[in-house]
């Protein structure tokens, strides 16, 4: 099960060492490797448990190709490859084969209306650099909370 963590600060830029250490904590949850990002107001920390797409395309925290949107996300989607396919057809690129990547490419094209379409377990979070807004959501059952 992975691990995610983060938070925003519009007073004070987002500090990376106290990213670093969530990420650290979150140890446990993640034993194949750790990441952080962050823009300055918004950061996130990651600790991956491969399991869908197991090549470094798939790490986290993850961009859309433009660096506008980044996510976190803990869980499983069990109807990626049918939502991929609907975004493949939309024009959508991917770098990878992760159900990660498809949360970022529907919220694109689907804004909030994504969360109606996932079947699975999960818990994210997403960053907007451009609007600056954060979207948290997990599945309607909260089995990954």
């Amino acid at each position: 099960m992975c691990g995610i963590a983060g938070y925003v600060d519009f007073q004070t830029p987002v500090d990376e060492p106290t990213l670093q250490r969530m990420e650290r904590v979150l140890e446990h949850r993640g034993p194949d490797e750790g990441k952080v990002w962050t823009d300055g107001t918004c950061g996130f920390a990651h600790r991956r448990l491969r399991i869908i797409d197991l090549s470094p395309s798939a790490a986290q925290p993850m961009s859309n190709e433009d660096g506008r949107l980044w996510i976190v996300f803990n869980g499983e989607i069990y109807n990626f490859r049918h939502l991929r396919e609907e975004l493949l057809k939309l024009g959508h690129r991917f770098r990878s084969r992760s159900d990660t990547e498809v949360l970022l490419h529907g919220y694109e094209s689907w804004g909030t209306e994504l969360f109606k379409r996932l079947r699975g377990m999960f818990a994210l979070a997403l960053w907007d650099q451009v609007s600056r807004q954060l979207v948290i959501a997990r599945d309607r059952l909260g089995k990954k909370p």
